[in-house]
């Protein structure tokens, strides 16, 4: 991802893995730090946008994460975070990863706010594909053969069709850049740290 905003202006990132930051500086993104998303190493301040893109579900103190991702943003800085959806569609995939929570849009929503940042702009997106992914996640639950905690990218999946799900996923962009949908597998939120604040 670094490697994509690079061509907007100078970033950093960070990685609370050790082993990830360090795999980061190997592929010669020098500007990746080890350290929490609830104690970054930067001045107030520094940045006109912060992105948090599936980290926040990740992190126990959700709060304390988005009140020092406002700490970091200048006043009129934009804030972009994006999340899982739907405690329904838990499932493997989730302990892989090892989240902590999924959301729905208003819990979002309460999340940011109460930090003091301002929501301009809250929306589900991979919507189209939300129906077989939500089949699939609820079969696993309910038919103990399959439950595992297999990742659901363990699989082989030939060129062609990741080119057509990418396609797919894709094709909501203009949607979402226009008006918000109303459900998804994820959620993406637009915010905003007040001049004032």
């Amino acid at each position: 991802m670094l490697t994509h905003l690079a061509r907007f202006g100078r970033v950093h990132g960070i990685d609370f893995d050790h082993e990830a930051a360090g795999y980061c500086t190997e592929r010669g993104l020098d500007h990746v730090a080890q350290a929490s998303a609830t104690k970054l190493p930067f001045p107030d301040m520094t940045f006109d946008v912060v992105t948090m893109l599936d980290v926040l579900e990740h992190i126990r103190d959700e709060g304390g994460a988005v009140a020092e991702l406002m700490r970091v943003l200048r006043p009129g800085g934009l804030a972009l975070i994006a999340v899982p959806a739907y405690r329904l569609l838990w499932g493997a995939q989730d302990e892989v990863s090892q989240h902590v929570r999924r959301y729905t849009a208003k819990q979002l929503r309460a999340t940011v706010e109460g930090a003091g940042l301002r929501v301009r702009r809250l929306t589900y997106f991979n919507t189209i594909l939300f129906p077989p992914i939500a089949a699939i996640r609820l079969v696993r639950r309910a038919v103990p053969v399959t439950r595992t905690r297999v990742s659901d990218f363990n699989f082989p999946a030939p060129g062609p069709v990741n080119g057509v799900l990418a396609a797919i996923f894709g094709s909501e962009a203009a949607i979402v850049s226009r008006t918000g949908l109303p459900f998804g597998v994820s959620i993406l939120c637009l915010a905003e740290r007040p001049a004032a604040a």
